[in-house]
């Protein structure tokens, strides 16, 4: 494969992942490998090949004579994201602070740096992949090869549901935002003071917070629905 070929399945890769977190691709939808091979214009091998690498980091699911799934988020699978995620950020942010260097350190501090400029700028994808690429950076801290793929996988769905959280239609979701923003910081000074135990501490917190997210991704805002006149019941005057 050659320079220009391997820049190609560069981008199809980037770019599937970037429209799986931010639902551009929704959860449990199939993709059309004819549709990516035209799109971007490279052939079937190395686009089953960036699928395949896509599979491992758990973006898509591989179905036999089915082709590529996006990730789907069931209700099993919803159950044990509640679950691991208290864990995991707990155990990442407690081996990052132990094991961060100062080159990693300042990586995070600009990936927080990337994500205020996105609040501000009220993008909501931008807020979500901001928000993801600081918990991913955290993740290279923590130099663990069995925690590390468990909270990009995590990070999948949080990030998706976060599209939700980042919202800037859900003005009453500001506060928490901000306030999400505000342990960023507090991550930073944590692990660049080495205290492992507070860093777990407020990763623990800081999932607590992801709940108001995770229920307005689930909950949808009432609605007023008009539901007529029972069957059976006599119109009443001025009733349509």
């Amino acid at each position: 494969m050659n320079t220009k070929d391997r820049s190609k399945k560069a981008l199809c890769a980037e770019d599937l992942r970037r429209n799986i977190l931010t639902q551009q691709l929704l959860p449990g939808a199939y993709l059309d490998e004819t549709d990516l091979s035209d799109a971007y214009g490279i052939s079937r091998p190395p686009l089953r090949e960036t699928l395949r690498q896509l599979a491992g980091e758990g973006y898509v699911v591989l179905h036999e004579n089915r082709g590529a799934q996006v990730a789907p988020m069931t209700i099993n699978t919803m159950r044990n994201f509640f679950v691991a995620a208290p864990m995991i950020y707990a155990a990442t942010s407690r081996l990052a602070a132990e094991n961060a260097t100062t080159a990693q350190i300042v990586k995070l501090k600009e990936a927080q740096w990337a994500f205020r400029q996105a609040i501000k700028t009220g993008d909501a994808a931008e807020r979500a992949l901001g928000n993801e690429r600081f918990h991913a950076i955290v993740g290279e801290m923590a130099d663990n090869e069995y925690l590390t793929p468990s909270l990009r996988r995590l990070l999948i769905d949080h990030t998706r549901i976060g599209m939700t959280f980042y919202n800037p239609r859900k003005l009453h979701l500001a506060p928490q935002q901000e306030l999400a923003a505000n342990q960023h910081d507090q991550f930073i000074a944590l692990i660049e003071a080495g205290d492992a135990d507070a860093a777990a501490d407020l990763a623990v917190a800081h999932w607590e917070l992801s709940r108001a997210q995770i229920e307005s991704f689930v909950i949808t805002e009432s609605m007023t629905i008009p539901l007529g006149r029972a069957p059976g019941t006599a119109k009443t005057r001025g009733a349509l």
